[in-house]
């Protein structure tokens, strides 16, 4: 029973994340090598002011998101203005950046050797709960205007331009609701395992989402939660495997590429609203 839990609770908080880089990746067509980045800042922030300061676990939830949303602004503002692949390269760096601050300041995050006492207050019903109010979410934004935007950029940003769309203000609020959105998954990992230390939060997570988000289909919202419920919970399942968990998904990346391209689902929507499609191609 509790290895069930702990299953669909990791699994969850993967959701979670793999959410915010469908945001990302699938309706605006960016991607970000950094994006467990804000996973770590949300697991640290709120862990610090739970192990060291006992704040009320809301009190740390809200500060978490709001250092998200303060990463999220800082490596944003200066990238939007990049091409996809240079934003690539500053997400990425960014990442490592953030694990270099976190293995250099032991006195406050434990340094390499972790932050522990972290009390555990992550519950199965709340990650359940994150888990399906976060693709309400997404799947809000992504047949709002908003997200009919995005595809649109994600199409050709040049053609948007040209028809009004304000392409780095699109750019920017969707890498905002992907990193306060991770960042809550930092907040339910920390407050789950009691225990975070820089290495959990590496670029490889980063590709791990994007991998799930791939093989899904970049186009489906249905996809990607398939698909991270599906890649999320194999390793934890078997666990004899975990270390060839990037072997795996690296072959599935290169069957993908060659038999799938546009991923398992392609563009299909489970509970697509009447029109959608239509709209979003046009938008």
């Amino acid at each position: 029973m509790d290895l069930f839990v702990s299953v669909i609770t990791f699994t969850c908080i993967t959701l979670i994340g793999v959410m915010g880089v469908f945001v990302v990746t699938g309706l605006t067509g960016l991607f970000s090598f950094g994006q467990a980045s804000f996973m770590a800042v949300g697991a640290y922030v709120s862990g610090v002011l739970g192990a060291k300061y006992n704040l009320p676990f809301p009190v740390a939830i809200a500060a978490a998101l709001l250092f998200g949303l303060a990463a999220g602004l800082i490596v944003g503002l200066p990238t939007i203005k990049l091409r996809r692949d240079y934003i690539s390269l500053v997400t990425f760096g960014f990442g490592e950046a953030i694990i270099a601050i976190l293995n250099n300041s032991a006195s406050l995050t434990g340094g390499a050797t972790g932050l522990s006492g972290i009390p555990q207050l992550t519950s199965l019903w709340l990650v359940l709960l994150s888990a399906a109010a976060c693709i309400f979410i997404v799947a809000n934004f992504k047949y709002s205007k908003f997200g009919r935007q995005c595809l649109a950029l994600r199409s050709d940003e040049l053609a948007a331009r040209s028809m009004g769309i304000n392409v780095n203000r699109i750019k920017l609020t969707a890498f905002l609701l992907a990193a306060v959105m991770t960042s809550y998954a930092g907040v339910l990992y920390g407050y789950y395992t009691t225990y975070v230390e820089p290495g959990m939060f590496n670029w490889t997570v980063s590709a791990e989402w994007i991998i799930i988000v791939f093989f899904g289909g970049i186009n489906s919202l249905t996809g990607a939660i398939i698909s991270a419920l599906a890649l999320a919970s194999l390793p934890e399942v078997l666990r004899f495997a975990s270390e060839w968990r990037i072997v795996i998904y690296c072959v599935i990346v290169l069957l993908i590429i060659n038999f799938r391209p546009t991923g398992i689902f392609g563009e299909y929507e489970l509970f697509a609203r009447q029109g959608s499609s239509k709209s979003g191609k046009g938008a």
